[in-house]
């Protein structure tokens, strides 16, 4: 039975050591790993148990020292050789490696006609440098620590301005929705009221009458005066909502009859899409205690993403579970999903989950557009009814569909009463 050859991990950021470490390692046998980050190489080390790690003293994300301790903290890498790939040869530098564990060092550029050797040296248990005393290694101990805390607060320093910058952006974004709110709602009511008009002027209703194509051309600016009024409907809502000047009025509702009714306005949609709806009323609850103006709200936006990530011909499943106290409901549908990196923040305001570059101004055709205010706007509805919200996906994929699945948690009674302040921000 053959040998298992010894495995190397190379962390190293620099292509040239990188192509001279495996040109001069391989052909002699042994089998090499690489990493281009410290964290990438802590998780193959984690994995793949190697012989050795070869590791440069400066990394993008850490240096090798930092990954030297952390390497040296599990108890599977105490006795492994953790050598620097080092071009700085000062005593220092030198010392403050070996402190935290390192074994020994190789210099930069890499000589190949020794790399072999000094090798198969650390291989075997040789070791770089030995302090005089005690007194010596806590010394420079000390300069590490030193070293380290003082990168750490360089670098809470730098996360502190991102996190200014970052709540800058938030504060725009806010005074964008109120702002689009305001400044759209009132033009929008005059062209609201001059097609009404439009519509009941004589001349016209008799030119519609003698011409079809002004019906049609009426018809398509009545549509788009709709949709114009459900997307300022939908920042008004969130302005609200961020300005928490919501009023829920919670009452007895029945859960089922709202998610029939929500489904009936997408019956058309439903039908030219070729979608199935799997819904049972009978599962779901005649009676809890809720704003049923915003729970229908929260589920058309749960339906309308369903139908939007989902392809024709596809399925939407609407299930709920009952216990008396808790009910949870869950919109599932066989689309293409949602990347898992894309989960966390999907709830947040303004949070597009594929290229707004493919953007499309239908919210109901397939992979279709929106404000990207939706799950934002039930985050905040279902949290100002003491209840949560979240999703679960394999992941985003086009061809095998893994789909999604949309949860919301809520309380059947509600701890305080009918009419209180939404004070639930949505998802910052």
């Amino acid at each position: 039975m053959s040998q298992r050859p010894q495995t190397i991990l190379v962390i190293e950021d620099d292509i040239t050591t990188i192509r001279t470490l495996y040109d001069s390692l391989k052909p002699v046998g042994y089998r090499l790993l690489g990493a281009r980050r410290a964290v990438e190489g802590l998780d193959i080390a984690r994995r793949e148990r190697p012989d050795m790690v070869l590791t440069s003293i400066y990394l993008p994300d850490m240096t090798g020292r930092e990954l030297a301790v952390m390497l040296r903290s599990d108890t599977r890498f105490i006795k492994t050789p953790i050598v620097a790939l080092s071009d700085n040869n000062a005593t220092e530098e030198r010392a403050l490696s070996l402190a935290v564990g390192m074994t020994g060092f190789i210099d930069k550029p890499i000589d190949t006609v020794t790399i072999v050797e000094h090798i198969q040296y650390f291989m075997q248990g040789g070791q770089e440098g030995n302090f005089k005393n005690t007194q010596e290694l806590e010394t420079v101990r000390m300069t590490y620590l030193r070293d380290v805390v003082s990168r750490l607060e360089k670098r809470i320093r730098e996360l502190e301005e991102n996190n200014k910058e970052l709540t800058a952006v938030d504060q725009i974004k806010d005074d964008f929705i109120r702002l689009a709110a305001h400044e759209l709602r009132t033009p929008l009511t005059l062209i609201t009221g001059y097609n009404k008009l439009l519509q009941d002027y004589p001349i016209f209703q008799g030119l519609v009458e003698q011409d079809h194509n002004a019906s049609t051309f009426l018809e398509g600016l009545t549509e788009s005066i709709d949709r114009m009024q459900s997307i300022v409907e939908e920042i008004l809502t969130a302005s609200r909502i961020i300005t928490n000047r919501i009023d829920i009025n919670v009452r007895d509702m029945d859960l089922g009859a709202i998610v029939q009714e929500v489904l009936d306005e997408f019956v058309f949609v439903v039908r030219e899409r070729r979608l199935q709806i799997h819904f049972l009323r009978k599962d779901w609850p005649r009676i809890i205690y809720a704003d049923p103006d915003l729970m229908r709200l929260t589920i058309r936006n749960l339906v309308s993403n369903a139908i939007k990530y989902t392809p024709d011909g596809g399925h939407i499943y609407l299930n709920c579970a009952f216990n008396g106290e808790i009910v949870q409901f869950s919109v599932r549908d066989t689309g293409i999903g949602i990347a898992r990196d894309k989960q966390i923040g999907i709830f947040k305001r303004m949070q597009q989950i594929n290229n707004v570059q493919l953007h499309s101004t239908s919210k109901t055709a397939f992979d279709g557009g929106g404000l990207g205010l939706g799950l934002s706007i039930c985050h905040g509805i279902i949290d100002a009814h003491h209840g949560k919200i979240w999703v679960e996906s394999e992941g985003q994929d086009r061809r095998a569909l893994p789909g999604s699945e949309f949860f919301v948690e809520i309380p059947v009674e509600q701890p305080e009463m009918p009419k209180r302040r939404l004070h639930a921000l949505m998802a910052q």
